[in-house]
């Protein structure tokens, strides 16, 4: 497997190496994105395999869905949730997750679920807003994320050196602001990745068959391919921790991979890359005059765990 990106080492967590550990029990993206601004089904899509959520939608919407992960407990993990219907456990994500509102729950009264459930039955973004500004994102909880979430906090101390850098210098902000956008322009009732983070409560997905689990890393995988192999593909949280010779490496194995005028969703943890100099190179052109389009705007991302969702075209000339 490849050693060029930290996900290699199947940990996100500081500590000494050793088996593979299951990162994530859920995806926490919405297939909504994908479903916008994909080609037509059936088309020929990769995803990461992640937790499946994404893959099993993708195939439920009629895509040829190829699920590329490089952790083989992951691939495992999604392969049963997906044409199984194993239930969802708990990933390395969601113990962290779960710490978190475990701890708001016993400090802050608005936090705790009964409190929450009554926020999340709201439809009104107005209201929501106003809830959240009023009830919830108050000096307490202002006091709790900058002493979790800031680069001295707990969060950044206990993550492998190779993600650090990954976390935003005052993430507790970002992170509230961006909770705020989502509740400002999307219905709770109709959003369940907030109810996934408020309350780590979401549906499993239901069985589908013909998907594709492949265990490789995917920038060696869109190498190894033939040209053209796939019309679109997805890629979360793939960038956030390789360096700048992985993002390159991958911009080129993704314009090979993918057919002319196809699509690649890019969803960062990090802010806009534009923000921090388009450290991944991928709106410049390379030596062959190929290069990834920006499609503005993007669709409105329901989860606020990501700064940058990107959809871009393939092909062409700048």
């Amino acid at each position: 497997m490849s050693a060029g990106t930290p996900w290699s080492h199947a940990r996100i967590l500081a500590g000494r190496s050793g088996s593979p550990r299951l990162l994530f029990g859920r995806m926490y993206e919405d297939p909504g994105i994908e479903l916008a601004v994909f080609p037509a089904a059936p088309a020929r899509v990769l995803c990461v395999a992640s937790a499946g959520d994404t893959a099993a939608a993708l195939a439920h919407a009629g895509y040829e869905v190829t699920a590329v992960d490089v952790n083989p407990r992951q691939l495992d993990y999604a392969r049963a949730r997906v044409v199984d219907g194993a239930p969802a456990r708990m990933g390395t994500a969601e113990r962290l997750t779960a710490v978190g509102r475990h701890v708001a729950a016993g400090l802050l009264p608005a936090w705790q679920r009964t409190a929450l459930r009554a926020f999340l039955r709201l439809d009104d973004p107005a209201r929501q807003l106003r809830w959240w500004r009023e009830r919830l994102d108050g000096v307490g909880l202002r006091l709790l994320t900058a002493s979790a979430l800031r680069p001295a906090g707990p969060l950044t101390a206990l993550l492998r050196p190779g993600f650090r850098g990954v976390v935003p210098p005052r993430f507790d902000a970002v992170l509230r602001a961006r909770t705020a956008r989502v509740v400002a322009s999307c219905p709770n009732t109709a959003n369940p990745l907030l109810r996934l983070l408020l309350l780590g409560e979401a549906p499993d997905p239901v069985p589908v068959s013909g998907i594709r689990f492949v265990r490789a890393d995917v920038a060696e995988h869109l190498e190894a391919v033939p040209a053209g192999s796939y019309d679109a593909v997805t890629l979360s949280n793939v960038l956030d921790g390789p360096g700048r010779a992985y993002a390159r490496r991958l911009r080129a194995a993704v314009e090979r991979a993918v057919r002319p005028d196809g699509v690649a969703v890019l969803r960062s943890v990090r802010e806009d890359c534009v923000e921090q100099g388009d450290p991944t190179g991928w709106d410049r052109s390379d030596q062959d005059g190929r290069h990834l389009r920006g499609a503005s705007p993007s669709p409105q991302e329901r989860c606020p765990l990501w700064g940058t969702v990107r959809v871009l075209h393939t092909g062409g000339n700048p």
